[in-house]
């Protein structure tokens, strides 16, 4: 029952052997094919000599790959110490790790090349979108101090006009010295607050030209046909989007502010009191000094609010890289794990067919090992037995001698009797 058992295995082996050579030639050979397209995307040249580059490289592959799993297949199921498998694993394992170092990463980037560009592409555009988005709300920081300018502004206007109209601060009514002051703090706000909203429309302006950018570059990213021309295309609209975004960090007007603010305080002049009499002018000069305080509050809170506008951090110089396509496949390959899976089971796949025929052949010793000796030997083995029995008797010679005679004339057919040295002719078999 064993012995059928160990045949049905040997024939078996046997019967997928034309099978397994096969393939190996078409693992390999399509591992080579997608090689030769993930070469032919990072190499640079004229045509013919990328063609021809690319396909001396990817005949090597080829080869490479057929040649180290055919010795693998061939040698690794007969190696039975543990030792010799041991150093047969390493070496399957160093293999292996070159297949894939010279090949499987080439395959992936041909499987996913294109759209690992095209992930490169849609993360730059997410990228410069969160810069523009930056930008702008650093230059529109500036505008919330416009409420508080406006307020200034028209607190000293109506209190200009009260002065002048019904002197509710001197008691006297017309446009006299703090009329005139009340007038000049109006006015210094007025032009704040017009800088401010000179410096909203360029921001706006600007602001419109980055998103035309981007959705430019957004259907770059998802146009049909090849991504090469679409990444040319694409570079030219970063370099005019980096542009807009360095524009907008220079419009910002808190650096103007922030010296306006200073300049209320520290260059506040205030104008001789014009009074007809000495109380006249007294009451000029209270009032006078009230204004300054007031503005070097304004001018306090303004600068504090700059500051805080300054200290904003600024956006980063971001630099575009173009990648090739295998660069794009290293870098995003947490985004392409099906390709890679696919891209390192073809060069890899070999390997699971050494470990059947490792499995079989294994199963075949340790059958062959638990039978005995008469039901080991096979009827051609019992009638050479036979014939070397008759020539002994033939010719009187020692057992021994003629059966090392015939072992040296034809070792593929006559079997040693010894239980001992059996064994090492079932591995001559087995090859």
């Amino acid at each position: 029952m064993a012995l059928g058992a160990s045949q049905r295995l040997h024939d078996g082996v046997a019967a997928v052997e034309t099978m397994t050579r096969f393939a190996l030639a078409v693992l390999a050979l399509a591992s080579g094919v997608y090689t030769y397209l993930g070469v032919r995307s990072i190499l640079d040249g004229s045509p013919t000599s990328v063609f021809f580059a690319a396909i001396i490289y990817s005949a090597s592959v080829s080869v490479g790959i057929y040649a180290f799993w055919s010795y693998m297949a061939r040698f690794y199921p007969h190696v039975t110490n543990h030792t010799g498998r041991a150093a047969m694993l390493g070496v399957m394992a160093l293999g292996a790790a070159m297949i894939i170092a010279m090949s499987s990463w080439l395959n992936a980037a041909a499987l996913a090349g294109s759209a690992a560009l095209e992930q490169h592409l849609a993360k730059t555009v997410e990228d410069y979108t969160a810069d523009l988005d930056q930008a702008h709300q650093n230059a529109l920081a500036a505008q919330s101090l416009l409420p508080d300018i406006q307020r200034a502004s028209e607190r000293f206007a109506q209190l200009a006009a009260s002065e002048r109209q019904s002197g509710a601060l001197t008691g006297t009514t017309g446009s006299g010295s703090v009329v005139q002051l009340l007038s000049q703090m109006s006015a210094q706000m007025k032009d704040l607050e017009n800088g401010i909203n000179a410096s909203r429309e360029q921001v706006a302006m600007l602001f419109n030209q980055g998103q035309k950018r981007l959705e430019t570059m957004r259907t770059l990213v998802s146009a049909p046909g090849a991504v090469a021309p679409r990444a040319d295309q694409f570079s030219s609209e970063v370099v005019a989007l980096t542009g807009v975004i360095t524009s907008l960090g220079q419009t910002s007007i808190a650096p103007s502010i922030r010296r306006a603010a200073d300049d209320l305080s520290l260059g506040f002049i205030a104008p001789v009191a014009d009074g007809g009499d000495a109380d006249l002018v007294n009451r000029q000069d209270r009032v006078m000094e009230t204004v300054r305080a007031s503005v070097a509050t304004q001018s306090k809170v303004l600068s504090e609010a700059a500051d805080e506008i300054l200290a904003r951090a600024p956006v980063a110089e971001r630099r575009f890289v173009p990648l090739s396509s295998a660069e794009a496949v290293l870098r995003y390959a947490t985004d392409f794990i099906p390709a890679w899976a696919g891209a390192i089971s073809i060069d890899l796949l070999p390997g699971v067919l050494v470990f059947i025929l490792a499995a079989v052949h294994s199963a075949i010793r340790k059958q062959e090992e638990k039978l005995p000796f008469a039901e080991r030997i096979t009827a051609a083995e019992l009638l050479q037995a036979l014939e070397v029995q008759r020539a002994v008797t033939a010719n009187g010679g020692q057992l021994g001698d003629i059966v090392a005679q015939a072992e040296a004339e034809e070792p593929n057919n006559i079997t040693s009797l010894d239980p001992r040295t059996r064994a090492k002719d079932r591995t001559h078999e087995d090859r």
